[in-house]
């Protein structure tokens, strides 16, 4: 590292899109790319889509899904398995401590069948059920992060998932079998200078013959350094014969011209073996194409749609531990003559952690019975788990850490060479800080959400503010809302959330009254949709620049979702003689919580710094307040914001290393 410099004199050193190999694209161009790659029909309902437009829909969640008994002996039979391998040949403080997992490790998983979780039986999988899989997750994810990591890449974003959906017979035979016992697959989208913005893909595939011939570099390939075959997304150039577009391919990880540049390394899952990984005149035979050239983005959204749930699986496993360590902590743990439990402070931090962690377990196993049962479309589903999943852990292990004071900050090495448990806290922080950003940032999912669920309002409505769109489109469009909202507006009105009786059977006799809660969440639908509507009257084609606004929307949906969950699952509790009265409670808690924070959310909907803050923004980026930045040093070493990813051959060693 260079000797630190000062704002004023630090090296301005960057990367132009040309150097990336990144094409130019509007921000236009980049959305009509991404719209395109969305499902654009809904042919299976949705709980929280009608939630978004006013409709509680209880009926398509309650009485809560349940597995057929078959799936629970499967799944219950390999959960013992994986518990007793985790238990006594898996050392999560070796992985921290070395930054990688043994390869005798990863040879008793694929013994296990932990790599075909998800794979049918005919394939050589175990065939679980998205309930289960999730399930294992969060179990090996609690001993350690980095193989729940693994095992997730592998199976839920990696080539299984998009085989299962895409691939052909063919593709299956040849594949499926390798990757349920000894092979590890990587998925790769992302490139140095290409995010969440994937119109600039820059990763080639050009059709020669029967091949096509890949060049471009992938950032952070999560499994890509010891990955034996890669799921790859490149551009195909348009051409007679070719569609093009982006496209997803099956490559074998050990072909010439693939060269694994560097293993990454993070704050946390520091086992994770992710990579940047360079392709230079790779030949792809034409038959691992997965789905015809062009579907390639549509197909990674498709993956996800499932995919998407295994990252809050592993959440609610950590805050299924936070609640462990904060109820033993806190119980021996004395300060002013009783345990800190005790303390009004501490014990509302514990009550969060109880209430919001039987919350997230909810909504994922709500929503993966759901996708088990293939009668819902759950992409919205999906993807408020993945957003709330991740923030909500986020904010309860921060909230152990201040449980534990400086015994949370302090690792869990020097706790033992002191004589103390050894408890990770301060590591499951940094471990948990990724999944924020892990599949889709926070950002990117309420825009993501977003437009899912105004989806409605821009079927009839779109034309109307479609800058491309003819006067007789318009007109036609306008009329088509006319009819829809005259229809849709006044069922905002009343419903049954105003009616004392409804819900009444979440009110059993002896238990909590949790109907008035669903109650809330049925009037705050409509709410949430009158306030939808007027936004877009407001704005109109302006509407998709409001992320702010946006990103309340979304999270106030999230709320009424996982109060939904929380509910129907204790009734589920409650009526098959698990813990129910304990369950009642516990959803109980999490609602009257998660009603507050809702209310708040509502009064930032039209009261906030947006405007203000869009003003302050424009004010950094010109430099108008470079002088605040005086009177500090700069540690920061020299080099350009973004590596250089223009194709061409490896100047570096390959450190591809498949565990074999």
């Amino acid at each position: 590292m260079s000797a630190p410099s000062t704002p004023q004199d630090a090296p301005k050193v960057s990367v132009s899109p040309e150097a990336t190999g990144a094409p130019k694209v509007t921000e236009r161009e980049a959305r009509q790319v991404a719209e395109a790659a969305r499902e654009q029909s809904w042919r299976k309902p949705s709980f929280a889509k009608e939630l978004f437009l006013g409709r509680f829909r209880l009926d398509l969640i309650h009485p809560h899904p349940l597995p057929a008994s078959e799936d629970v002996q499967r799944g219950e039979e390999f959960l013992a398995k994986l518990r007793d391998f985790c238990e006594t040949k898996i050392d999560g403080a070796l992985i921290e401590r070395q930054a990688r997992i043994p390869d005798e490790v990863i040879e008793g998983l694929k013994e296990l069948g932990a790599l075909g979780m998800k794979i049918d039986t005919k394939y050589g999988g175990l065939g679980l059920t998205q309930v289960y899989y999730n399930k294992a997750l969060a179990l090996v994810g609690s001993v350690s992060p980095a193989i729940g990591a693994l095992l997730s890449a592998h199976q839920s974003i990696g080539v299984p998932q998009p085989l299962k959906i895409f691939g052909t017979q063919e593709q299956k035979e040849k594949f499926l079998p390798r990757l349920a016992r000894t092979d590890i697959s990587a998925f790769l989208l992302t490139e140095p200078d290409v995010g969440s913005d994937p119109a600039r893909l820059a990763t080639t595939a050009v059709p020669d013959g029967d091949d096509y011939v890949l060049d471009g570099v992938k950032l952070w390939t999560t499994n890509g350094v010891v990955a034996d075959l890669l799921v790859v997304m490149a551009r195909v150039p348009k051409s007679e014969g070719h569609k093009g577009g982006i496209t997803a391919f099956v490559v074998e990880a050990g072909d010439e011209g693939i060269t694994v540049e560097n293993r990454n390394a993070f704050m946390g899952l520091r086992g994770i073996e992710n990579g940047v990984t360079r392709f230079h005149q790779v030949r792809v035979p034409a038959a691992n194409r997965i789905g015809p050239e062009g579907a390639g983005l549509k197909i990674a959204l498709t993956t996800l749609n499932t995919g998407r749930l295994s990252l809050p699986a592993m959440c609610v496993g950590a805050g299924k531990w936070c609640l462990k360590i904060a109820r033993e902590w806190s119980a021996v743990r004395e300060q002013w003559g009783k345990p800190v439990a005790k303390h009004e402070a501490v014990g509302a931090k514990i009550s969060f952690i109880a209430a919001t962690t039987f919350a997230m377990e909810a909504v994922v196993d709500l929503a993966s019975q759901m996708a088990d049962e293939d009668r819902n479309d759950i992409r919205i589903e999906a993807a408020l788990a993945k957003l709330y999943g991740s923030e909500m852990s986020w904010l309860i292990a921060d909230e152990l850490v201040q449980i534990r004071g400086g015994r949370g900050f302090e690792t869990a090495e020097s706790l033992a060479a002191r004589g103390e448990r050894a408890v990770p806290t301060e590591q499951l922080l940094r471990d948990l800080r990724i999944n924020r950003i892990f599949e889709g940032s926070t950002e990117i999912m309420h825009l993501l959400i977003a437009r899912e669920a105004v989806d409605a309002h821009l079927s009839v409505a779109g034309d109307i503010i479609d800058p491309d769109k003819s006067l007789g489109d318009k007109a036609r469009a306008g009329a088509a809302a006319t009819a829809f909202y005259a229809r849709w507006l006044p069922k905002l009105v009343a419903g049954p959330g105003q009616l004392p009786r409804s819900y009444a059977e979440f009110h059993p006799r002896g238990h909590t009254d949790l109907s008035v809660h669903l109650r809330y969440v049925e009037r705050t639908s409509r709410k949430l949709a009158r306030s939808t509507f007027y936004a877009m009257s407001r704005w109109q084609g302006r509407m998709e620049t409001k992320q702010g606004f946006l990103g309340r929307v979304v999270d106030i949906g999230a709320e009424l979702f996982a109060m939904s969950a929380a509910c129907v699952r204790a009734e589920l509790l409650r009526r098959t003689g698990e813990h129910g009265r304990e369950a009642y409670r516990l959803a109980d808690a999490f609602c009257r919580q998660s009603r507050i924070r809702v209310e708040e959310l509502f009064g930032r909907l039209w009261t906030n710094t947006d405007d203000l803050d869009r003003s302050v923004v424009k004010d950094v980026l010109a430099g108008s307040y470079t002088w605040l930045e005086e009177g500090v040093l700069d540690p920061s070493g020299d080099g350009p914001w973004i590596a250089d990813a223009t194709p061409g051959p490896s100047m570096r060693e390959n450190v591809h290393r498949p565990f074999r």
